[in-house]
Order: C-alpha cells, then sequence, then structure tokens
C-alpha cells in the first residue's frame, strides 16, 4: 500500500466530563504527523476517553480538538479522516473477509473493480491475501485482528487509531502482531494513536508514550526517557520494574552524584545544588543491579537471597537489604545465589533515576 497523507494531532485544553464526574483535566497533547504516539496508563485513567476524542465518538465539554489545521471538537466520527481498530475487532461475522475490509469503501461508492484490488492490497500487507472468502468464524484471533487492521488501512486515513487491539491475544501473537503493526505504520507513515496497560507494549511500538494518571498527563516523551529518566515515583513503577530506595545527593548541577549506602553513583540527570546534602527518592531498574559474594571488596549493599526464579535467560533474584526487599534480574552463566545466601548488590548506570519530587 502507498504512504497515506498523515495528520498532525493536538488537544488544546481538553476537558471532558461525563455529569459530575470529570475524566479529563485541561489536557494538552500534541501527536506528530506520521508518529506512533501510545497513551499508556491504569485503567481509568482518561486514555480510552482522549482517543474517543480524537475519533469523535466523544467529544470534548470543553477545549479543542485539531486534525492537521481543522478543528473538529464539535465534528461527528463520520467527519474525520480518522479510522479505528477495536479491542473486540467488531468484524462483521455474516460477512467474508473480503467483504468486511471492502465494506467502508463500499459505503463511499466506490466500484467493485476497484474496491477488489484494494481490498487485495490491504489484506496483502497484513499477510492474509487469498483469504477474501473466507468468514469470520474461520479465522484465528490473530487473523481476525489483522483483518481490522486492514478493514482500518484501506480507508487510508489521516490518523488511524489503535484501542488496546491486542489484549485478547496470547503473548507469542501479541509480540508479533504489535510487530506487525509497527512496520505497517512506519511504512506507510500514518498517523497512529495507541492505546494499552502493557508497559512492554508501549516500549516496543513507540515513537513517543503518553503516561496517564488521574485523567492528567503524568509524563511525555520517547520510551527511553520514560524509562530511564522518569520524573515521578508513579512514572517510574509503572513503566517497568523499580526498586524505589532512598539516597543522598552528594553534588549537583549539570550532572548529579548521589551516595545510597556506601555506593557513589554519577547520573547525568540534573540536579540543583539545593538538594546536596539532602535524602530523596531513588528509582532503580532491576538491570542496574548485579549481585557479588559478600567477601568481594567492592563497594555494594549487604544483602541476603530471599527468593530467586530461573525463567531461560536469566535468573530473578528477590534480596533483602537494609529491611527493604529489591528486584533485579542476572543473565544465565553469571555465578548463581540460592536463596538465603548472603552477598552484595552492585549499582550501575544506566538504569538509576533520581527522583526529588
Amino acid at each position: 500500500m502507498k504512504k497515506h497523507e498523515s495528520s498532525r494531532v493536538q488537544l488544546l485544553n481538553v476537558v471532558k466530563s461525563f455529569g459530575d464526574n470529570t475524566v479529563l483535566h485541561g489536557i494538552d497533547l500534541d501527536i506528530q504527523a506520521g508518529s506512533l504516539t501510545t497513551l499508556l496508563g491504569p485503567s481509568g485513567c482518561g486514555k480510552t476517553t482522549i482517543l474517543r476524542l480524537i475519533a469523535g465518538l466523544e467529544l470534548p465539554t470543553s477545549g479543542q480538538v485539531f486534525l492537521g489545521d481543522e478543528d473538529v471538537s464539535v465534528l461527528s466520527a463520520s467527519q474525520r479522516d480518522v479510522a479505528m481498530v477495536f479491542q473486540s475487532y467488531a468484524l462483521f461475522p455474516h460477512m467474508t473477509v473480503g467483504q468486511n475490509v471492502g465494506y467502508g469503501l463500499k459505503m463511499q461508492g466506490v466500484g467493485k473493480e476497484k474496491r477488489e484490488q484494494s481490498v487485495k492490497e490491504a489484506l496483502d500487507s497484513v499477510g492474509l491475501d487469498g483469504f477474501q472468502p473466507r468468514y469470520i468464524d474461520q479465522m484465528s484471533g490473530g487473523q481476525q485482528q489483522r483483518v481490522a487492521v486492514a478493514r482500518a488501512l484501506i480507508l487510508e486515513p489521516k490518523v488511524m487509531l489503535f484501542d488496546e487491539p491486542l489484549s485478547n491475544l496470547d503473548s507469542k501473537l501479541r509480540r508479533q502482531m504489535r510487530e506487525d503493526i509497527r512496520r505497517l505504520q512506519q511504512e506507510l507513515a500514518v498517523t497512529s494513536v495507541y492505546v494499552t496497560h502493557d508497559q512492554d507494549e508501549a516500549l516496543a511500538v513507540s515513537d513517543d508514550v503518553v503516561v496517564m494518571k488521574d485523567g492528567e498527563i503524568a509524563q511525555q516523551g520517547t520510551p527511553k526517557e520514560l524509562y530511564l529518566q522518569p520524573h515521578t515515583k508513579f512514572v517510574a513503577t509503572f513503566m517497568g520494574d523499580a526498586n524505589i530506595v532512598q539516597g543522598e545527593v552528594i553534588a549537583g548541577g549539570e550532572k548529579s552524584l548521589l551516595r545510597i549506602h556506601n555506593v557513589e553513583i554519577a547520573t547525568d540527570k540534573p540536579m540543583s545544588t539545593d538538594l546536596i546534602s539532602k535524602t530523596i527518592e531513588i528509582a532503580i531498574r532491576p538491570e542496574a543491579l548485579s549481585l557479588i559474594p559478600a567477601d568481594d571488596d567492592a563497594a555494594g549493599l549487604p544483602c541476603t537471597i530471599v527468593s530467586r526464579a530461573y525463567i531461560g535467560a536469566a535468573i530473578e533474584y528477590s534480596v533483602k537489604w537494609n529491611g527493604q526487599e529489591l528486584f533485579l534480574v542476572s543473565a544465565t552463566g553469571n555465578q548463581e545465589f540460592a536463596v538465603g545466601d548472603t552477598a552484595k548488590v552492585l549499582i550501575t548506570p544506566p538504569g538509576i533515576a533520581p527522583i526529588p519530587e
């Protein structure tokens, strides 16, 4: 399929209320044309409401929604050049695959010959050319999801919306489908907004991630920025596993120097010099921690192994240090420790983020 003409998406001071319940509190969001932005957050945070506002399935209580330069705040879904892939697929069971995919074009009055060619191209893009005669109940869950994507793509929308599109698939299919969605999005350069509560999914498919909490944007940035430089404890713990410990700021400025117990750690995150000698919280990713024998001379946190789990390529450990449990992952082949062993925890950047708030 050819590249799409994509639109920038903007929400300006958008508030959405349902009766007395306000679910979005003055959202400002800018999604660049041709990018894939993921809205990530727990249930009830407002991410699906934002998607429905972009689609025109809901209208803002106040504020504006723009697609490109056009204010679409009061336009219905049928008046917006947007296509949506639903969590439930929303396919017609009485229609064949080809009829499902071509339905939108048929409603637009596109002739049969051109429609069939477009259906073939759309299905080929998702690896299902030749499946046109089949009915939906003859397709696996993964195949049905591909049909839903093809049905959206065939309309060549300026914006594609994905509402938890992989939640009904098993883990292997989820990984394959997220790779396919990302590949298609990049090939077609179509602006895409993707809603999920799965952190791994968000990290894997996104140019930009918007973490939502209680109807507000907690932080927006690239997957790497959010994972390695969370601004708050909520973002740190929501974007994957994070150990939250207390440490002291011993140098500030453009780069900071921290101390946890007897371990000094240099980070690239700027810190106010007002925080020097202050105790702050520090988020540490599991991969920034490693285990060494208790009698090793290196500076580390003395600990006791409280649990371990072999997961194939790695071993997951929980250790107790200073009354606090820490979680870390060690590659298979490294020195192993048994439950009850004493050891030391080494801390090695990156994966260390001071959280002074």
